[in-house]
């Protein structure tokens, strides 16, 4: 058996619909599942204890949530061992840390900070932005199924900045595990002002682009087995808008995200930023060092 796949939970509606995902992540890679919840409560809280159950309040709340969302997850697939974890730590580090022996994390797309649905949590965008493994927000009307999916394919976004590997052998396996159709797609954009004076480009410079966008698409999907079911395409347009129209009619999007080593702040990318936000349906987010 492999990584556990990790799930971060608060009690919210979001993160149980997160736990039901997960939990059929987990059965689709014969992973453990491993569902937690991370708070500081002891520095709001101090070393007050409940006088009925010897605990500070939130650490019964946040044990109850766990115990409560492993259970559902043993409920839903009975074959899976569902081990709830309860961590004193910030839930964007304690996520991260978790990360570093995960397969994936998989998260709502947002808490119980009542902030609306359409709009990115911050925990969720900043796990997106610094975790060692693939991140997957849950986006969208997913239906609280990874399993079968509505639409029977995955989407992966192809850019420019050599954040593809990762991404590609993700959506391969996460294609196949479904038994979905792969949709790899390439935007391009000709610029309206674009000079012509060179011979290449007299004419024709939208056709140079698009078949730029051809090349560099075949040349990131060189090693994707050949009984894979894979369908390519180039799209005229911004990657952000070409991709955020395809999630409408996908069970996942994939993108990749570029790390560096010795830079601070997110480390998303426009792209997946941008997606991240107005998806339509569940983001994974692959991480590829630099």
């Amino acid at each position: 058996m492999g990584l556990p796949l990790v799930v971060g939970v608060d009690g919210s509606e979001p993160s149980l619909r997160a736990v039901d995902w997960a939990a059929d992540e987990a059965t689709l890679r014969g992973l453990e599942l491993r569902v937690v919840y991370a708070s500081l409560w002891e520095r709001y809280e101090g070393t007050a204890l409940a006088t009925d159950l010897g605990k500070p309040s939130e650490a019964v709340l946040a044990q109850d949530v766990t115990d409560l969302a492993a259970r559902r997850a043993h409920e839903r697939h009975p074959e899976l061992k569902a081990t709830p974890v309860v961590l004193a730590e910030e839930p964007e580090y304690a996520l991260v840390h978790e990360g570093r022996q995960a397969s994936a994390l998989v998260v709502g797309s947002r808490g119980r900070s009542g902030v609306a649905e359409f709009l990115l949590g911050s925990v969720s965008l900043s796990v997106a932005a610094h975790a060692d493994c693939p991140v997957i927000v849950l986006r969208g009307n997913h239906d609280k199924q990874a399993v079968p999916g509505t639409h029977g394919r995955v989407v992966l976004g192809v850019g420019e900045d050599g954040a593809e590997s990762a991404a590609v052998r993700f959506a391969v396996d996460e294609a196949r595990r479904r038994g979905a159709r792969l949709e790899a797609v390439r935007a391009w954009r000709s610029p309206a002002h674009e000079s012509t004076d060179h011979p290449l480009m007299a004419g024709e410079p939208a056709r140079l682009h698009e078949e730029q966008a051809v090349a560099a698409l075949e040349g990131a999907l060189l090693d994707v087995p050949a009984d894979a079911d894979l369908h390519r395409r180039t799209v005229e347009g911004h990657a952000r808008r070409v991709l955020t129209d395809l999630s409408r009619d996908a069970d996942l999007l994939v993108v990749g995200a570029r790390r560096r080593e010795g830079r601070f702040g997110l480390q998303l990318g426009r792209v997946a930023h941008a997606v991240l936000h107005h998806s339509a349906c569940p983001v994974a987010v692959v991480p590829q060092r630099a």
